[in-house]
């Protein structure tokens, strides 16, 4: 069984170095390149997303902030004018806000943490952007110095015998002129 995997790996091999052959390098290198870009520009957005998140979670919880101050207020003055069971209530709704405060804080620190990651993940992302639209840009410069050379003799670089004679006649007569 295992003779048979190798041959297989094998074959497979081969298979794939001719078809890297037959493919296209900078085709597909600049569709590597706009793939990056385009997950790139994704991160950027879920960057966007996740900021606008944070700073909603980051309102909400200074609202619940005031409203406990108030409901601290409130407690004293129903402590002072000895109204127990509105005291109650009030304590009630204290602990509730207390409790989603506390949730609203685990879930910004949650967010916070992945607003980092995605932040760090954005920026080596953009490094390696660099690099791939450096290697498309040396690759399309010696496809085209490549397709150069290929050509071999320019139409232009031709010269025919009686090309050379008109200059030898041109160049005569400048030096035969005093």
């Amino acid at each position: 069984m295992a003779l048979i995997t190798r041959i297989s790996r094998l074959f497979q091999a081969d298979l794939h170095a001719v078809l890297d052959r037959i493919e296209e390098p900078d085709l597909l290198l600049r569709q590597a390149v706009r793939e990056m870009e385009d997950d790139l520009a994704r991160d950027e957005q879920g960057v966007k997303v996740l900021n606008h998140q944070l700073e909603q979670l980051i309102s909400r919880e200074t609202d619940i902030g005031h409203s406990l101050d108030e409901i601290e207020d409130e407690l004293d003055v129903c402590f002072q004018s000895g109204k127990d069971d509105l005291a109650r209530a009030l304590i009630k709704r204290k602990l509730e806000a207390l409790r989603f405060q506390k949730f609203l804080s685990r879930k910004r620190e949650v967010q916070e943490r992945t607003l980092s990651g995605l932040r760090t993940r954005l920026q080596e992302n953009r490094g390696r952007l660099d690099s791939m639209r450096q290697k498309a840009e040396l690759l399309a410069e010696e496809t085209v110095s490549d397709s150069f050379e290929d050509n071999g003799a320019c139409p232009d670089i031709v010269i025919r015998d009686e090309d050379v004679e008109v200059a030898f006649l041109r160049e005569k007569q400048k030096r035969s002129r005093p």
